[in-house]
């Protein structure tokens, strides 16, 4: 259905889900108590329909790197990375331990060895997301 539709839909159709995701990314900070006020777009990047790496200042000026899309929303500091590209990198390597502390901590149950293989999953996806290094020339032009 989408190569059907024409570069104007297509656009549209992209603007609609970078605009769902930041509204998504606002809406996680603002749940972790986080009240975010401005976003750099011009060193944000989106990769439609995979994921969205946000840089945005809160209003108390503290500035975080915010990942969204088909992944779980998280946010980390702006120091773990100085360009979106380390912040997936960040973002993989974080969930990779995320997952490992669930494995190693005890009482596991069904739910929490289903996030650990998700974390796990999506962290191997982001970082071969960060190694494809077509993927940040294009974007970073």
């Amino acid at each position: 259905m989408t190569d059907q539709l024409t570069p104007e839909q297509h656009e549209q159709a992209h603007n609609e889900w970078v605009r769902a995701q930041f509204q998504k990314a606002n809406q996680y900070l603002a749940e972790k108590g986080i009240l975010p006020d401005t976003v750099a777009v011009s060193e944000s990047r989106y990769l439609t329909p995979l994921m969205a790496v946000w840089k945005i200042t809160a209003q108390d000026r503290k500035q975080y790197w915010v990942v969204s899309g088909d992944l779980p929303t998280d946010h980390l500091p702006l120091s773990a990375a100085k360009d979106a590209r380390e912040a997936v990198r960040a973002f993989s390597l974080n969930w990779q331990m995320k997952a490992e502390q669930v494995m190693n901590s005890g009482a596991i149950d069904k739910t929490k060895v289903d996030f650990a293989n998700l974390l796990v999953n999506r962290a191997h996806s982001l970082y071969d997301l960060f190694d494809k290094e077509e993927l940040w020339n294009s974007s970073n032009e």
